[in-house]
């Protein structure tokens, strides 16, 4: 049986090591020997490189990125941000783009160029486009298993109660494959919570599936849906299995409402996705890991009808999120580089996540001295491993 071999393996510790890869997984790391004469057939040295766990895409939306596609220049909102007017021109724009197909192939390859091998993302269901999305991107998703790990969740892009017929749709996008159901702003968007709540939540437990909620209101009326989303989790005994993603009331409020908005988010296991947005107050990272919270990052929009901009580098979304959170100590650098990595794996309930025997050989290779600078500098040099095997490398999928 071939046993890739992998040399000099620098670790965040420092240390150099030599990995061995047997059926995909991690079967020995062992410190680096001194192999120059007679290295194992086929190994690879990796000559002092540092190798990190495969980054974890936390929130990002397949089926509606022009990335690769022509360049549609963004469309303001005619008053401040609005939630339904930013659904309406994607719409608009949808209807003249490439192939939903070939839009996801692209920012898929792009994402795992970068170094993202496992991704959830949000797929939309509603009364307009029925279910041709979940199907094209379940068609997506099959066609790159063996390049990355992809959960799906049923997203009501035009709210569930305002959108007749939509709560039937989720549930069969459930049957054909979703993992998870989505939701968006119980009070904004469908002016009830109660009755959004109950589609969401009964839903995931009539399937036994995850919930990822979008929810941008903020202030109080943002922190009230929290309050309600952190119950019905707690009540459910669904700790582990519910994330709310941007939640922007949370850098809204004060640093004592934070504090046990905090306390109660941990306390019922309900993790929190952002992004850093540039023009909204978000989630203070720092003070919810201290809480308990599980925070995760996700690129969300990637040149899309809400923002022109994204990347598909969640090694540089860590910048943005260290960057707009005042992160400058190593620590704090480490707490950047943990949203995208261990904080996400442990959102998205992955196994065999890390660098560790046993482990998925799941790993980027780059030019850094550690997690840290990986952060601050960004290395775009870098080769991506899935199972150990080459799938990407320097911004581009491999093979």
């Amino acid at each position: 049986m071939h046993q890739p071999h992998f040399l000099n393996a620098k670790l965040t510790d420092g240390s150099l090591a030599d990995l061995t890869v047997s059926d995909g997984r991690f079967s020995a790391i062992t410190p680096a020997a001194n192999n120059s004469d007679s290295p194992p057939t086929g190994a690879i040295d990796l000559a002092g490189q540092l190798v990190l766990p495969a980054f974890v895409e936390g929130h990002i939306h397949l089926d509606t990125s022009f990335y690769g596609d022509a360049w549609r220049p963004h469309m303001p909102c005619t008053n401040g941000f609005d939630v339904r007017e930013r659904v309406a021109f994607q719409m608009q724009n949808l209807e003249q783009a490439a192939p939903m197909e070939e839009r996801a192939k692209n920012q898929l390859e792009l994402c795992v160029g970068n170094g993202s091998l496992a991704m959830r993302s949000h797929v939309m269901v509603d009364a307009a486009v029925g279910l041709k999305h979940v199907e094209t991107i379940l068609a997506v998703r099959e066609k790159y298993r063996e390049a990355i790990d992809i959960q799906l969740v049923a997203f009501p892009q035009s709210g569930i109660l305002s959108s007749p017929g939509t709560a039937e749709l989720l549930d069969e996008a459930l049957k054909l494959g979703c993992g998870l159901i989505g939701g968006l702003d119980p009070a904004s968007f469908d002016r009830d919570v109660k009755g959004h709540l109950d589609v969401v939540f009964g839903l995931a437990e009539k399937r036994g599936v995850g919930v990822d909620i979008h929810l941008h209101d903020g202030g109080m009326l943002g922190l009230f849906e929290i309050e309600e989303i952190a119950a019905r989790t707690a009540a459910l005994g669904m700790q582990g299995k519910v994330a709310i993603s941007h939640a922007y009331a949370l850098g809204h409020i004060s640093a004592d409402a934070l504090a046990r908005a905090g306390e109660m988010l941990a306390a019922s296991g309900v993790a929190v996705m952002t992004n850093a947005p540039g023009n909204d107050p978000f989630p203070p990272v720092a003070a919810l890991r201290k809480a308990g919270v599980t925070v995760f990052g996700g690129s969300d929009n990637i040149r899309d009808s809400w923002w022109p901009y994204g990347d598909g580098d969640m090694l540089n979304r860590a910048n943005i999120i260290g960057y707009r959170s005042g992160f400058y100590e190593d620590w704090e650098l480490e707490a950047a580089y943990d949203v995208v990595s261990r904080a996400g794996a442990k959102a998205l309930g992955l196994e065999g996540y890390g660098i560790a025997v046993g482990a998925k050989a799941d790993f980027v290779a780059l030019k850094a001295e550690h997690a840290p600078e990986a952060v601050v500098a960004v290395p775009k040099q870098r080769a991506v491993y899935r199972r150990g095997r080459l799938v990407g490398r320097d911004g581009r999928m491999a093979g």
